[in-house]
């Protein structure tokens, strides 16, 4: 008796991509939704059009809604115009499942001929700053950021993040990832402002931020107010020569 083959642990759905070559960048949940609030910016700046999602058994049970309408959690985002793919999460990847999902992602990145892979994400320090640090899988991508990131000389990128750019080195795939500095875990748009000018330096997409700065000012207003009826324990800053985790 011959058994039926079993369902995939990991899909991606999704229409033809129109771009040649595309630039990909991904944004999962993290330290200060740096990716999440970036990537989500980043569609709606360029109007990008909604082209597929990634499902699998590995995504916790939910479904996500938008102005009352069911959309899926992991979604795919092109602009045609701007020559660019979005990959946003609403929704942490465990880390178990970080390797198979990152490993069926860069296979779609390949195939898709991407030209580059920008992963965002946030990176927690106490210096309250909001730097952006990065990293690259080789040394002509590092070189295209030194001037204008602090390059995160030692330390560790975890997550979903890590994994895309671990796989991608393995692959010999030029990437990038770019952390924005951030105090703590709560949504900092101050950050993903950063990591947005770092963006329009290389590729020359002209977005402008003033709505995300707008927007943090309003969120940073709401934190105070939150602030003042929580007891807060201060934390020492690192040493400047200390490098920053990120996860």
């Amino acid at each position: 008796m011959v058994s039926e083959s079993a369902e995939p642990p990991v899909k991606i759905i999704c229409k033809p991509i129109e771009s040649e070559n595309p630039l990909i960048i991904e944004g999962f949940p993290g330290i200060g939704l740096v990716g999440n609030i970036t990537c989500q910016y980043i569609i709606e700046e360029l109007k990008m059009k909604y082209i597929g999602s990634i499902d699998s058994k590995y995504f916790p049970p939910l479904a996500v809604l938008f102005n009352g309408i069911i959309t899926m959690p992991v979604r795919i985002y092109e602009s045609e115009k701007h020559g660019i793919v979005v990959v946003i999460s609403d929704i942490p990847i465990h880390p178990t499942a970080s390797y198979d999902i990152s490993k069926v992602l860069v296979d779609w990145m390949q195939s898709v001929h991407a030209r580059n892979i920008i992963s965002i994400a946030g990176i927690a320090t106490t210096t309250g700053e909001r730097r952006v640090f990065g990293g690259a899988t080789n040394a002509e991508m590092l070189d295209k950021i030194k001037d204008i990131t602090e390059i995160f000389q030692v330390g560790t990128i975890s997550g979903i993040s890590g994994s895309i750019m671990t796989e991608c080195f393995i692959r010999s795939i030029p990437a990038m990832s770019l952390l924005g500095e951030t105090p703590g875990p709560n949504p900092d748009p101050r950050a993903a402002v950063q990591v947005i000018n770092v963006l329009n330096n290389l590729f020359g997409l002209s977005i402008e931020t003033q709505k995300l700065i707008s927007q943090a000012e309003q969120i940073e207003l709401e934190l105070s107010k939150l602030a003042e009826q929580v007891k807060t324990t201060e934390v020492p800053p690192i040493p400047k020569k200390e490098f920053p985790m990120y996860g």
